[in-house]
């Protein structure tokens, strides 16, 4: 894939960023970053589904800004900012909603989710489902198309994102012409499901995650709080089946990891070594990263102006795009 290629990705700002996001989506995108040109918007606009404290959604959005300036992206490489700094989302996601067929929207999976939730609880199909909510597909193709992104790294269960903004596309440059590039999905590697703190998928919702940027005291007491079967430490263990190990792997080398599950099999190390040893590999890889996002938080000034260059950049980006939007349907000059 070329380098000259752009990559986009959002994060919502709803709330701690935990391990799971972190193995699932941000070391990859900053790997990502590494080699080529990379948007990395904070989606504050479509966390207004979800969260409803707008003091909760401004710490969040410090919270993301430091962590992808903590973390190792290259920031030569990355374009950073608040969705909501760029009205012009806004005003592509009014206008493609006249391009985008009614159906396309109907099958949106966070829409079928909630009206499937519904009718098995014996609700109206549509209880509580707000046009937020509805038309979320059309704002999420408008953060793609407005910045010309080629390339747009998902989750294989979140494809269905990139083709429904290929489809508005598609449609729009069917009425209009080409003036839109069709963005393709690549799908991230599969980290497996990350398990949380009682072996369940690590999920906010099921309150079991570790925090990212945890202090290490914090660190160590949720790693002990991991729940674990009642084998005996002489009794041999199935790495495969310990959330211990399978969050050890995410961040040890494979010589590591290899001799971790060879622990685990041989017999010979409880429960408590094993969460010692899970403890010291993490609070190890991610002390640096959190003495830098630690600063950032406590230097808040640095975070704002770097949400605001983003910005300005970003702003230039939809300028060039929105009056060949608007000449080709209000018949505006360019």
């Amino acid at each position: 894939m070329a380098n000259n290629k752009i990559f986009l990705s959002g994060i919502k700002p709803t709330g701690t960023v935990h391990l799971g996001n972190y193995i699932g989506m941000l070391s990859q995108m900053r790997d990502i970053s590494r080699e080529h040109k990379t948007i990395m918007f904070i989606a504050d606009l479509h966390a207004l589904n979800i969260i409803r404290d707008a003091a909760a959604v401004r710490e969040h959005t410090y919270e993301i800004a430091a962590i992808i300036m903590s973390i190792g992206f290259n920031m030569d490489n990355v374009l950073m900012f608040r969705q909501s700094d760029v009205p012009a989302v806004c005003e592509l996601s009014t206008m493609l909603t006249n391009v985008t067929p009614k159906g396309l929207m109907d099958r949106a999976h966070s829409y079928k989710a909630a009206t499937d939730r519904n009718t098995a609880a014996g609700n109206d199909a549509d209880f509580g489902v707000n046009m937020g909510l509805y038309t979320y597909p059309i704002l999420m193709a408008a953060d793609i198309l407005l910045y010309g992104a080629d390339i747009v790294p998902v989750g294989a269960d979140q494809k269905q994102h990139v083709e429904f903004a290929r489809d508005i596309a598609g449609h729009f440059n069917t009425i209009y012409g080409n003036l839109f590039k069709l963005p393709e999905a690549q799908i991230m590697p599969d980290a497996g499901i990350i398990p949380g703190l009682d072996g369940r998928k690590m999920s906010k919702s099921y309150d079991n995650v570790i925090p990212l940027m945890a202090s290490s005291a914090e660190l160590k007491k949720r790693i002990m709080r991991i729940i674990t079967d009642s084998k005996t430490p002489d009794e041999p263990k199935n790495p495969d089946e310990s959330t211990i190990f399978m969050l050890y792997r995410h961040f040890a080398t494979p010589e590591e990891s290899a001799d971790f599950a060879e622990k685990f099999r041989a017999g010979g190390m409880g429960y408590g070594d094993a969460k010692k040893i899970l403890f010291e590999k993490l609070d190890s890889v991610l002390a640096p990263m959190r003495e830098r996002y630690e600063y950032l938080m406590a230097h808040r000034t640095e975070l704002d102006a770097a949400l605001a260059n983003g910005a300005d950049v970003a702003r230039k980006i939809a300028n060039k795009t929105m009056p060949n939007v608007r000449h080709v349907m209000l018949g505006t000059k360019k």
